[in-house]
């Protein structure tokens, strides 16, 4: 998955009654600074506006097909990275057991509004800025499993790179060069664990096909570490059509080969400790 789109132009437009609406937020104490990494403390049925900063949103689920019954099973569950919510824009959490989503500020000095839905009714135009910001997020989501639906990681991983700095990217200049857009870069940074847990994969596989993009001449990554899209994507060219197919088989023999091992490692893992677990209710329930 190729693109040179620029990034969405809106995204940063402030709401033409902004300013009204910071001023009442702060009147009814409505408003809140957070620091890198720290959680929001939202709750369903609020409305929440990313006034100055960024948001990153996260789920989990209290569910697993191979969940042990045992009362001292393990009930730690893995956040899967959800995306960004930038500067100007609303979310909003819902809660729906099993399933917890949260939200954290993921940069400093991240300033967040809340406010109930029908407070929008004292601003008609606000409420209409609100829908259609909704309606862009679904759009975008629709993509985003359109990408997650990919079979091969590293097309998951390209697709999903893609579409976060096509919404979010900023353009980037070369040294000597400041008039020329070298490409655009994710204005934040992520890990390859919260880029794992998006897509479906590991940490250790998304730090290896990074790499593989990389040389491939499909990103490329600036200072603190930002992960950026080039201009215009100009891959390395192979040497004929033959190493262009080998390269795809191989790449597809590699994913085949982590997922079979991967699953198989989480099962022979996950059945270890059903087992010790029996074995521990085994000995209380003889004791």
């Amino acid at each position: 998955m190729q693109s040179t789109s620029t990034p969405v132009e809106t995204i940063d437009r402030p709401f033409i009654t902004w300013q009204r609406i910071i001023d009442w937020a702060q009147e009814h104490y409505r408003c809140r600074t957070f620091s890198k990494d720290e959680r929001i403390p939202a709750r369903p049925g609020l409305l929440y506006l990313v006034q100055k900063g960024s948001v990153r949103l996260v789920g989990s689920a209290q569910v697993s097909a191979a969940a042990a019954k045992s009362k001292s099973a393990d009930k730690t569950t893995e956040e899967a990275f959800l995306g960004f919510v930038g500067a100007g824009q609303p979310f909003e959490l819902v809660a729906q057991s099993p399933f917890t989503l949260q939200a954290y500020a993921h940069a400093d000095q991240t300033h967040v509004v809340w406010m109930y839905w029908h407070d929008l009714d004292n601003w008609p135009h606000f409420r209409r800025e609100i829908l259609d910001a909704f309606r862009y997020q679904h759009q975008r989501k629709l993509l985003w499993l359109s990408t997650l639906g990919q079979r091969r990681t590293i097309d998951r991983l390209l697709g999903f790179l893609t579409l976060l700095i096509e919404e979010f990217g900023e353009p980037y200049v070369g040294d000597g060069e400041p008039d020329v857009v070298r490409g655009y870069r994710l204005p934040w940074a992520l890990t390859h664990a919260q880029i794992g847990s998006a897509i479906g994969s590991t940490r250790v596989t998304v730090t290896r096909l990074m790499g593989k993009l990389r040389s491939k001449g499909l990103i490329n990554t600036e200072d603190d570490n930002l992960i950026c899209l080039p201009a215009k994507s100009n891959p390395q060219k192979t040497k004929n059509q033959k190493q262009e197919v080998d390269d795809s088989l191989e790449d597809s023999l590699e994913d085949s080969l982590e997922d079979s091992l991967e699953d198989s490692l989480e099962d022979s893992l996950e059945d270890e400790l059903e087992d010790s677990l029996e074995d521990e209710d085994s000995l209380e329930e003889s004791a």
